[in-house]
């Protein structure tokens, strides 16, 4: 499997371990008296950290000059594709690959979330980093952001002393397809390669959709809802009877919710 391995001007992230394209984990000690803790799969955007004000505008804007100038298109017919395709396929970069297969799209990934100003987009708070530090268990950023976007990210948060592994778009491939959030297979495999059960591990979202395919293995889920840049508010029902497990208004929530996979209904 190829995929974006680049590092920028500021070298890699000052942490214990380097994490790579496919899914990457060191031992961490087990919590004094707990039989097993559970493994967080932690979105990225709007879910650690708020991306619709500066972020998201500059990646919809990307994506549109991409598909214009590849497709020799005008802005505006680039922009309707883009919407189009994030509709019906859920990611636009699925609506290429669909129609335009010869499109290279991790240059696609690369030119569409290029920040050399991340560290002034992004809001760096070191609570979220005590919170991860306090979550017990593995935490695991899985996202369908590129992995160069989600080291700068994750970088300009100071999160990466806090994280056990990255699962990136770029490591959602199978047979040459290409399988981002909400796909039941890839989260499958992502599991699997964590070596435990998809009721050991707690997905960390602000996408509805993506948290009702988790539940389809029986992954715990919760919803950040504090960020609702799809323009609707973010408020199914949680509980028994619900999509997700629980609802929080942020991820610093987390901890006093006392999250555990097996304090769920």
């Amino acid at each position: 499997m190829s995929g974006i391995d680049r590092q920028d001007a500021s070298g890699p992230p000052p942490t214990r371990w380097q994490p790579r394209l496919e899914l990457h984990h060191r031992a961490r000690p087990r919590t004094r008296g707990a039989t097993h803790a559970p493994v967080w799969l932690l979105d990225l955007d709007n879910t650690l950290h708020d991306a619709v004000a500066h972020i998201m505008p500059r990646i919809n804007r990307g994506m549109t000059e991409f598909i214009a100038r590849e497709l020799d298109l005008p802005q505006d017919e680039a922009a309707r594709l883009r919407v189009q395709w994030w509709k019906r396929y859920g990611a636009t970069l699925l609506g290429l690959a669909a129609h335009h297969p010869h499109i290279d799209l991790q240059r696609f990934l690369r030119e569409s979330h290029a920040f050399p100003d991340m560290r002034q987009l992004v809001q760096r708070r070191g609570v979220l980093a005590d919170v991860l530090r306090r979550l017990p268990g593995r935490r695991i950023l899985f996202t369908n952001a590129p992995r160069h976007y989600a080291h700068d990210v994750v970088r300009a948060l100071g999160l990466w002393p806090h994280l056990d592994g990255l699962v990136s778009i770029e490591a959602m491939r199978f047979a040459g397809r290409w399988q981002p959030k909400p796909s039941v297979p890839s989260l499958a495999r992502a599991i699997a390669k964590l070596r435990v059960r998809p009721h050991d591990c707690v997905l960390v979202e602000d996408s509805p959709e993506n948290l009702a395919a988790a539940r389809e293995l029986g992954v715990r889920t919760v919803l950040v809802s504090g960020y609702s840049w799809r323009g609707r508010a973010a408020r199914p029902r949680a509980g028994r009877a619900g999509r997700i497990d629980l609802q929080v208004r942020s991820a610093l929530d987390l901890p006093r919710a006392r999250i555990h996979p097996r304090s769920f209904p």
